[in-house]
């Protein structure tokens, strides 16, 4: 356990039928006749941090915020962040730049014409930002937003980029890049701030990762999540491949509990304020 350093938790305001691994069994056309289950979800969260007094950032959609406006208020009036995960979750590298800056521009006016509060956060659906689109981080900084959380130094078949720097760095435009968390083991980064692999993996596992960050290389770590992975009574896709199905559904019953020593085991903040200084 470390509590001199204080880390960054991050969740991604999605409901369960917006996955990008879902996407053919719920499109987009049709999201709107699909029951939302995300508002429960983000009451749990928020009950959860405020019994460890602990704050984060809520990286929200903006079809989530439009419909559900009177929770990003909760969000923002409990003292937590509200950045943007940009509007549609379209993934970033299947967009033009035209269409990728539409929608994050839309996202972040919805944001904060409901929070009255400036948006400076963004990431993109599926870390979907990689070496085949470097323009978006110039889409992101043209946008208004100060910084980015985009990239994940890893190698996975769905997105990474395995040689980016591990730690929060400054681009040519000014924004920022602040990383998904990784531990460096073995010649290659290992997956430590969250996500799939937080469900999948033991919680010691994630525990003793977050440590070695803070201890070894002193830099807080920044961790990520979804509502839909404390809900274990989402509805089922049973046509979803093997692969999603285990994907998506693997212990959704065991990450509230695990969030909660999380929150124990660590001091947790806000994104733009424990990387205020970062780079």
């Amino acid at each position: 356990m470390n509590t001199r350093i204080t880390n960054a938790f991050t969740c991604d305001v999605e409901d369960y039928f917006q996955v990008s691994a879902l996407a053919p069994h719920f499109p987009r056309a049709q999201w709107d006749n699909v029951p939302c289950r995300v508002e429960r979800n983000i009451d749990r969260i928020l009950e959860l941090l405020d019994g460890h007094g602990s704050q984060g950032t809520f990286f929200t959609l903006g079809w989530i915020a439009e419909r559900f406006p009177q929770l990003v208020r909760r969000i923002a009036d409990n003292g937590h962040e509200v950045a943007s995960h940009g509007y549609g979750h379209e993934r970033a590298c299947a967009m033009t730049p035209q269409a990728f800056t539409a929608d994050i521009k839309l996202a972040k006016a919805v944001l904060e014409d409901i929070t009255g509060q400036g948006v400076s956060g963004y990431r993109a659906p599926s870390f979907s930002i990689s070496t085949a689109n470097p323009w978006a981080h110039d889409c992101i900084a043209d946008a208004g937003y100060v910084y980015s959380s985009s990239v994940y130094p890893v190698k996975h078949d769905h997105y990474g980029i395995p040689d980016a720097p591990r730690f929060p760095w400054r681009l040519a435009n000014g924004l920022v890049e602040v990383p998904i968390t990784t531990l460096k083991m073995l010649g290659r980064n290992w997956p430590a701030g969250g996500g799939g692999f937080f469900r999948l993996l033991p919680y010691a596992l994630s525990r003793w990762q977050i440590a070695r960050v803070n201890a070894d290389d002193k830099r807080p770590a920044i961790f990520y999540f979804h509502p839909w992975e404390i809900d274990p009574e989402q509805p089922r896709v049973r046509e979803a491949t093997a692969k999603t199905r285990f994907r998506h559904y693997v212990n959704l019953d065991r990450t509230a509990p695990r969030l909660d020593r999380l929150l124990s085991d660590f001091a947790w903040g806000r994104a733009d304020e424990v990387f205020r200084d970062a780079a």
